[in-house]
């Protein structure tokens, strides 16, 4: 019997709780005049993940939980010894292949003096056999010789041009690795604060792991629910309110960036006008960056508050909720 009565008054306080907060929400609406709107919400902020391109061991992570980072900061490695070692191969045998075409060169150079000489050889020997002074043995081993030679001048050409070719293929492989060597430094894409550390030096990461979470304080908003009657006439870009919590004594400023097109937390099947009144719509509402810039310290996710929307553009806001902000 005693579970049933504490049952009894456990219902008892529900009504008694359920009935308070309809008459704070009935209260706070009532000070609202006409062509405005408000809803509970909770201060939101986008979250970055920054996560790793290559499967591998976390080599070291560089930030720790609440620290401010700048975009382009390193913040975690991925260990890179493999990757090094191939890169320095590739280094390698650009020298290598450098070194292949100067000796190419050379002997283009030798090539290019064994034709000369072969080639005034000729003539000489084309002079005396006209003359009756040379055999056409002679003739025939001297055009041997320069066709030899001439043979071993396009052999050091193409030598050269396949030098050529293996520096460029040992560049792009340098080129390619430097890029993998790159993307083992995980770094931040966007200045924020670091919200989670996910993994931690020594562990193995697959490719498109997360290993850091930076919250983006420059674009932080305000989700609440509208029901239709009051979502379906809100514009965007209409101008928007935030009071929170903790701070109720200052109004910021807000822009309604988001209306959702389908209902939430509602039947699939509608059936009757006064259900499709309780409809409620997710609206966003988001702070100015340029103020956020002005307010990076005290911006935190999380803080509950009210959001109010203007509804209609002809109204002026109250004075309750003129723009007020810490100096």
């Amino acid at each position: 019997m005693q579970w049933k009565r504490y049952g009894i008054i456990a219902a008892v306080m529900i009504v008694i709780l359920g009935g308070a907060y309809g008459y704070w929400v009935s209260t706070q609406q009532s000070d609202i005049p006409p062509g405005f709107a408000m809803s509970n919400g909770r201060i939101e902020a986008e979250r970055i993940d920054v996560s790793t391109k290559l499967a591998g061991r976390i080599a070291k992570v560089l930030v720790a939980e609440g620290q401010w980072v700048e975009a382009g900061e390193l913040v975690a490695q991925i260990d890179a010894v493999e990757i090094d070692a191939q890169l320095h191969q590739a280094e390698a045998a650009i020298m290598q292949a450098r070194e292949q075409k100067l000796q190419a060169e050379a002997l283009l150079n030798q090539r290019n003096s064994e034709l000369t000489l072969a080639s005034s050889t000729l003539a000489r020997i084309e002079t005396l056999a006209d003359g009756g002074h040379a055999s056409q043995e002679q003739l025939d081993q001297v055009k041997n010789a320069m066709t030899t030679a001439q043979a071993g001048v396009e052999a050091a050409k193409a030598g050269i041009n396949l030098a050529t070719a293996t520096i460029a293929a040992a560049n792009a492989a340098v080129d390619r690795l430097k890029s993998v060597r790159a993307d083992a430094d995980l770094v931040a894409p966007k200045s924020g604060r670091v919200q989670y550390i996910l993994a931690k030096a020594g562990e193995v990461v697959a490719a498109g792991g997360k290993v850091v979470t930076l919250t983006d304080l420059t674009d932080i908003y305000m989700t609440i629910y509208l029901p239709a009657a009051e979502a379906g006439i809100l514009a965007i870009g209409s101008e928007a309110r935030i009071i929170l919590d903790p701070i109720p004594q200052y109004v910021i400023p807000a822009e309604v960036t988001f209306v959702a097109s389908t209902a939430q937390f509602t039947p699939k099947t509608v059936e009757t006008s006064s259900e499709r009144e309780q409809l409620m719509f997710k609206v966003k509402l988001t702070i100015p960056p340029k103020l956020l810039e002005q307010h990076q310290e005290q911006a935190k996710a999380g803080v509950a508050g009210v959001g109010y929307v203007r509804l209609d553009e002809t109204k002026v806001w109250p004075d309750t909720l003129a723009v007020k902000l810490p100096q």
